[in-house]
């Protein structure tokens, strides 16, 4: 488990402390999504400033796969959100409504 940002094993420890771990893995999940669609965002800009000075058919430049490389180093989104959680960067909050109180 030394490759891993996180050990899973501690988050559903810690998460399962506070509450649902099931709320828990779906705000890690809706996290991990706003990450990739960051890193696509961040790649697509990059990307667009490479100016490709060669034909299409020869392959990518060196610009574009030193982008490629530098994007490859980077962790998978869901461990960066599962790093989130456990350093208390990722909030859930409950939308369940109480039941009314009965007065006797």
């Amino acid at each position: 488990m030394s490759t891993y940002i996180v050990n899973p094993v501690k988050v559903r420890m810690d998460e399962s402390a506070k509450g649902s771990i099931y709320k828990s893995i779906i705000a890690m999940g809706l996290r991990s999504r706003q990450i990739n669609d960051q890193i696509k965002t961040q790649i697509t800009e990059r990307m667009a400033d490479v100016i490709t000075d060669t034909d299409e058919s020869e392959g990518p430049n060196a610009d574009q796969i030193a982008i490629s490389k530098e994007f490859d180093l980077l962790p998978k989104p869901t461990f960066m959100a599962m790093k989130e959680m456990v350093e208390g960067q990722i909030h859930t909050r409950s939308t369940e409504v109480a039941p009314p109180a009965t007065e006797e």
